[in-house]
Order: structure tokens, then C-alpha cells, then sequence
């Protein structure tokens, strides 16, 4: 028998959780499905590797939808400034400069996606099917898009939601291509138990190999990312805790202060994608599906959860004009309100990365020039902080802490 419903969304992850959480309440019948349920948290557990640093355009998304709480109650790391420097240049962000009490939040990914998770089970008109596995999908631009589970249940829906990553079966199956590239350099993430107490700056320094950064969690821990060659990163990675520490004091600065432990390792490879279109009938990409970015600023979460806003937004004012929600011209609204806003932040994000890793003497200089002119020049520089932050553009409502139901 078959299962209608208005939206279905592929993928229970950060974004599409935030994309049904958005829907919450409204008159839309809605199901996500997510293969694998995050493992439950506990306050005594290390911290995981997959972290993010949420923009206050990102807080406002998940309080509006209900979701913060279920953060704040579980573990997070405010932070108040971001230094970025390479040999002469450099620059400090704080917030106390805009008026803000932080810049942002360095949360893991579980537990963004678990408060989402618990928050959508709140509303009446969604259904969270998890665990539960994809055998087909189906689809053509005549029919409404379906999905078979391997229970046997067949769901319909009048617009399918993909909201499963880089690699999206739902892109691949109703045809929507990419163009990507790699960037030949890998990143390694490293969970560090530090000397100091909690910290409340990120920072990234460039060096010929590629850049390295900083994020704080709670407590005595930290995160390194080192980007560095494939090779490196691999040959870094099989090196064992104590060896990776000697490495790791050698040649981070100083700033980092006395690290006591190399605890975890994962790398991963810097990639930048984005579909040639975001939207079918009946179908639409959002976050990681669409468009992956290059990870230096850590915008890639926080422009997944921009997507997710603006689907809701255009979801719920279609259904208040009395059009169907698979309608071609109401995906394209949100196409024309993310697909250009993203283009930006991915070309901003690769030009700052081939820049910075160019070793050419006059381009080092203007660099250097460039980071101590934002240090003196304080409306460019708190322009780039409110970017960083999410609160530049074309905002969606829910990224402002407005309604939408």
C-alpha cells in the first residue's frame, strides 16, 4: 500500500532535520527518512571528531525552530574571537566590536543533529522513519516522485527533499549533475586535550604547506585541522598518539599552548562541488547535495542550514498562496534565493584558499598587506565578521528569528 505525503526528506542528518523542523506545524504531511540513528549522547563522553562551527545566522535558525535548547542542554563551545595570521600579517576578530556577546559555537555534529531530531518529534504532521533503508527511487517528471523502503512500504511525495550529502543517491537518480574539482590537499582533524581551561578564539595561521587551525570545545579539549599534501596527511595519520604529538608541538605555534594529548585522528579530502541545478520537479538539493565547499572558514554547515530556512520558507508561503509544493516555479524561489548566496560564499572561500597557498613573493606581500589593512580598517573588518557570522545577504526569515509557520 502506498504512504502519500506532501514533502519527503532523504537524509535525517543536520539539514534535513532543520529542513522538517522548519515545517513543523504547518499543514504539510511530512517524512524524513534516515538510514543510521546518531548514538545517544552523554555529557561523559569524549568529544567527536565531526564538529562545526554554528554562525549566529545558524543559532537563529534552530532557536526559531526549537532546536537550541536541546544544544545547550547537551555540550557547546561559544567563542568570542578568531585570529587569522601568516608572518607579518595579521588580525583579531572579537566580537565586543559589533556587539555581540560571540561570534559563534563550536558544537559537534551529533549533537546539532540530535536536538533537531528530538525537536522534530514534537510536531504532529511530520513522521521520522529511522532506521530505514532506500531500495528504489522513482522518478519522472510526469509522475509524483516515489521511494521504496526495504520493509516493502512505498512512500509518494510531492516533492522529494535531498538532504543526503556529497554523494546524494536522490541527485543521481532523478539526473541533476555537479561540476567539481579537488583541491589536492587533505585536512587532518586532531581531538587534543590541552593545558589551558577552555578557550573562547579560533584561529588559523598559514604556512607554505597549507593552513592550520584551531577550534576549542568544552573543558580542557581542543580540535586541530592541519591541511597539508595527501601524502603528508596520510603519513601523519599512521603515526602513532606520542609521535603525532612531538610533530604537532614542533610545528604549531606557540599560541596553541602545551598540548597533553593527541586523543583521536581523521583526514579527510578538500573537495568543492556544486549541482548544476538544485532543483526538478518535484525534487530539490539542499545542503551537502547541492554544493560542497571548500571547509577553511567552516561555512559548510552553516550554509546547509541557510538552504534548509529558505526551502521552509518558500514550503510554507506556497502553501499559503494555495500552490502545490512541487511546483517547478516554487522550487525555483528558493533556487533564486540560495543557488547565487552560496556561489559567493564557495568562490569567496577559493579564492582565499588559492591565495593564501600561493608562495609567489608579491602575492605573499599583498596578502600580508591585505590582513594588516582589515586589522586598521575597522568597517571592512567588521564587515567580514558579520559575513563570517551569517548575517550578510539575503537572509532567510528563520536565519533572522522570524517565523514562518
Amino acid at each position: 500500500m502506498k504512504e502519500n505525503f506532501d514533502v519527503i526528506i532523504v537524509g535525517g542528518g543536520m539539514v534535513g532535520a532543520a529542513v522538517a523542523c522548519s515545517l513543523g506545524g504547518s499543514s504539510l504531511k511530512v517524512a524524513v527518512i534516515e538510514s543510521t540513528p546518531p548514538q545517544a549522547f552523554s555529557a561523559n563522553q569524549p568529544h567527536d571528531l565531526r564538529i562545526s562551527a554554528l554562525s549566529i545566522a545558524s543559532k537563529n535558525i534552530l532557536a526559531t525552530v526549537g532546536a537550541w535548547n536541546g544544544i545547550v542542554k547537551r555540550r557547546l563551545c561559544p567563542f568570542r574571537r578568531m585570529r587569522v595570521w601568516e608572518t607579518a600579517g595579521d588580525t583579531e576578530f572579537c566580537s565586543d566590536d559589533i556587539h555581540y556577546s560571540e561570534l559563534g559555537y563550536i558544537v559537534e555534529n551529533r549533537v546539532t543533529q540530535l536536538a533537531l531530531l528530538e525537536r522534530l518529534q514534537d510536531f504532529a504532521n511530520i513522521e521520522l522513519m529511522c532506521p530505514a533503508t532506500i531500495d528504489k527511487i522513482n522518478y519522472s517528471a510526469e509522475n509524483l516522485p516515489e521511494v521504496e523502503l526495504a520493509d516493502g512500504r512505498i512512500l509518494s511525495a510531492k516533492v522529494l527533499v535531498a538532504a543526503d550529502g556529497g554523494q546524494s543517491r536522490v541527485r543521481q537518480a532523478v539526473g541533476l549533475g555537479v561540476n567539481s574539482w579537488d583541491y589536492k590537499q587533505h585536512a587532518l582533524v586532531i581531538y587534543i586535550e590541552t593545558d589551558y581551561g577552555q578557550q573562547d578564539i579560533t584561529w588559523q595561521r598559514f604556512v607554505p604547506s597549507g593552513p592550520q587551525a584551531f577550534l576549542p570545545l568544552t573543558g580542557h579539549y581542543g580540535s586541530i585541522v592541519w591541511y597539508n599534501s595527501p601524502d603528508e596527511v596520510s603519513r601523519l595519520k599512521a603515526l602513532p598518539n606520542a609521535e603525532l604529538l612531538q610533530e604537532l608541538t614542533a610545528t604549531f605555534p606557540d599560541c596553541l599552548g602545551k598540548v597533553n594529548a593527541v586523543l583521536a585522528t581523521a583526514s579527510f579530502p578538500l573537495k568543492r562541488q556544486h549541482a548544476q541545478s538544485y532543483v526538478k520537479p518535484g525534487v530539490v538539493l539542499v545542503g551537502d547535495a547541492a554544493h560542497m565547499i571548500n571547509p577553511l572558514a567552516g561555512q559548510g554547515v552553516n550554509i546547509g542550514l541557510l538552504d534548509a530556512a529558505a526551502l521552509g520558507e518558500v514550503l510554507i508561503e506556497a502553501g499559503k498562496q494555495g500552490f502545490e509544493p512541487g511546483d517547478l516555479a516554487v522550487l525555483r524561489r528558493y533556487e533564486k534565493m540560495r543557488r547565487h548566496e552560496n556561489l559567493k560564499m564557495m568562490t569567496v572561500m577559493d579564492v582565499f584558499y588559492r591565495v593564501f597557498s600561493n608562495q609567489n613573493l608579491p602575492v605573499k606581500f599583498l596578502r600580508n598587506l591585505g590582513l594588516g589593512l582589515a586589522e586598521r580598517v575597522l568597517p571592512a573588518k567588521n564587515k567580514v565578521m558579520r559575513s563570517a557570522m551569517g548575517l550578510e545577504g539575503n537572509l532567510p526569515k528563520l536565519a533572522k528569528g522570524e517565523s514562518i509557520i
